[in-house]
């Protein structure tokens, strides 16, 4: 390669020539799109990251065995080509940013050639996903991966500016480091030097970042890498990327503040898109009633209508037996759906069922004002009609109901107003409603575990207001807890943290942990916290869930460089894969799998 390259030096990428170098020569390099042989004439379209650049050769411009030369070129083949630049002699090619221009080569140099590719190096293939991540290196040549992960490295970049121009520093925390409990589960390294002992791979920066407040740090940010090893889905890796940043001296509204700034500077640098500050803020609690979620996609309606109230006391035994265990009857009105046929009804039942739902009611009313239901025979017409109403019921409308304890209601019917939305194609890639979810439960109660847990994590600060509730009512405490949302998607969350030891005992002693367990746990920031915390507060965003929404894409692994598959293995590298037997013993590992694991 070293030789290839002699005399040779790039000066433009492919897009960075212009009509503005017509009648210059020019040195480019990258890899061959297309060759069509047109017999004195031989057009190939380079491609490199910045786009197409047609070039022609000529045997009076590039000589006989230049020509020869390139009569030889395939697809992928790695070439350089200095040439002049002129206007392009057939039609101009609109598609194209150099579609006014070509490069008349003089000189062509292969530089490496290449197999035929197992697909096509081209933008939207249908190839399946297995194979193209197989060859990862092949399948990140297409254009669209490449505008992706060049999206990527710009959010990034002009993250690192903003934050550094508001005052943050960038500071490195560990990558090997303690096993610590309520979270998602560690991935684990095995010490050698310490036999038996382990270290774990960072599910957050979170002690870290505390502890960096500690001292006097005010203001950190980090693109730092973590891992949990959990189940794997579209919008989920075994190792991602966080936006991750601490403030001191702060509460909720400068936290806020700060990052809606950035948010905007980040979709107008990239997207050209002006996002409306203050963005719009409501309650954990107003957002699980209105929209079944904690996450709600406001780019579409079909609210929930809590309907307890009106059924609480009619003949049809479902929903009054929800009511009398303490559930609730919530419904959605999918607008101009009524005459949606029974089979696609059945399929939104068994969706329903993949929730949590024992069924799901409906009430379909035609246009012509009849009105089919799969309970009518269970309620009278005075009681059917209250049930439109306060479902604001229309000609045309259907109404589907769920019954249940409020957490699997709200699960169901958040999760199929998603799905009717994406069937009914309401949900528009090219908006972007951002909105906060505040005031989340300090507190949720683990049935596998038989105690609350922190719905967030151990550190974050209940509502001053909410205090006292701490060991008499803990289901009922608020805490300082915020994530950002945006079509539907969790991009970020982060809460005010405690900084009274006092408090933070409170909160140990609330998730039923010992003094002695909480110091074994998390006795290095509990020293810390013995010498003067400020009030600090903090957020994170998913770096690939932010860069996957503003690349209008479906799956994080379209804008992560070597991602996982859905059974956390790397299909490029083989990985995760068995070790040498010495490895093994260096550090006292020994291996007992079933032989069908094996």
């Amino acid at each position: 390669m070293a030789e290839a390259m002699v005399g040779l030096k790039r000066t433009h990428r492919c897009t960075e020539v212009s009509a503005a170098n017509v009648g210059e020569t020019v040195t480019v390099m990258g890899w061959v799109q297309t060759r069509r042989n047109l017999g004195s004439l031989i057009f190939v379209d380079l491609r490199d990251r910045s786009g197409l650049l047609q070039i022609v050769f000529d045997e009076n411009s590039v000589g006989k065995e230049g020509f020869d030369k390139a009569y030889t070129l395939r697809n992928e083949y790695v070439i350089a080509v200095v040439g002049k630049v002129e206007k392009r002699s057939g039609a101009v090619n609109e598609n194209l940013k150099t579609g006014d221009i070509e490069v008349v080569a003089s000189q062509l140099r292969i530089l490496s050639e290449s197999e035929t590719p197992p697909f096509p190096i081209e933008a939207n293939i249908n190839t399946k996903e297995d194979l193209r991540l197989k060859y990862r290196c092949l399948d990140l040549r297409r254009p669209d991966i490449q505008s992706n992960i060049i999206m990527r490295s710009k959010v990034a970049t002009l993250t690192r500016a903003f934050l550094a121009n508001e005052g943050f520093l960038e500071i490195e925390t560990p990558m090997l480091t303690k096993s610590t409990p309520e979270g998602a589960r560690d991935y684990l390294v095995p010490s050698r030097i310490h036999p038996g002992k382990f270290y774990a791979l960072p599910q957050s920066p979170q002690l870290f970042k505390q502890m960096l407040m500690c001292s006097g740090y005010d203001r950190y940010m980090q693109i730092a890498r973590c891992f949990r090893d959990e189940d794997l889905r579209a919008d989920r890796q075994p190792e991602f990327t966080q936006i991750d940043m601490e403030l001191s001296f702060v509460d909720v509204d400068d936290v806020i503040d700060v990052n809606e700034r950035l948010l905007a500077h980040l979709f107008k640098e990239v997207l050209g898109v002006e996002v409306k500050l203050p963005i719009q803020r409501m309650t954990w609690q107003e957002a699980m009633d209105r929209f079944g979620s904690d996450k709600p996609d406001l780019r579409f309606g079909m609210e929930l209508k809590n309907v307890t109230d009106i059924v609480k006391n009619c003949g049809f035994g479902v929903f009054t037996g929800a009511i009398e265990n303490g559930g609730s009857v919530r419904g959605i009105n999918v607008k101009g759906q009524g005459a949606m046929p029974r089979k696609k009804i059945d399929a939104l039942v068994d969706f329903a069922k993949g929730y949590g739902a024992k069924g799901l009611a409906y009430i379909a009313i035609h246009e012509d004002g009849t009105v089919k239901s799969s309970f009518a025979k269970f309620m009278t017409e005075e009681e059917m009609q209250s049930l439109i109403k306060a479902m604001d019921g229309e000609n045309g409308d259907l109404l589907l109901f769920a019954a249940d304890k409020n957490k699997i209601v709200w699960n169901v019917l958040g999760a199929l107003r998603v799905e009717l939305a994406d069937q009914l194609g309401l949900l528009d890639k090219n908006e972007f409603r951002f909105l906060w979810v505040t005031e989340f439960p300090q507190f949720e109660w683990s049935d596998e575990e038989n105690r609350f847990v922190a719905m967030h994590h151990p550190f974050t600060m209940p509502m001053d207001e909410d205090l006292d509730m701490l060991e008499t009512n803990p289901g009922a405490v608020r805490a300082k807890a915020y994530d950002i949302v945006l079509n539907g998607t969790e991009i970020g969350g982060g809460s005010v943290r405690i900084h009274q030891a006092d408090v933070q005992q409170r909160m140990f002693n609330a998730l039923g942990f010992t003094n002695e367990a909480a110091y074994e746990k998390f006795g290095f920031l509990l020293d810390a916290f013995k010498y003067g915390v400020p009030p600090h507060a903090g957020l994170a965003y998913g770096l690939d869930r932010l860069v996957m929404i503003m690349a209008k894409r479906d799956s994080i692994r379209d804008v992560i460089a070597f991602p996982k598959v859905k059974d956390a293995s790397c299909l490029l590298t083989n990985a995760p894969d068995v070790v040498d037997e010495k490895q093994l013993r260096e550090l006292s590992i020994n291996i007992d799998v079933e032989e069908d694991d094996k």
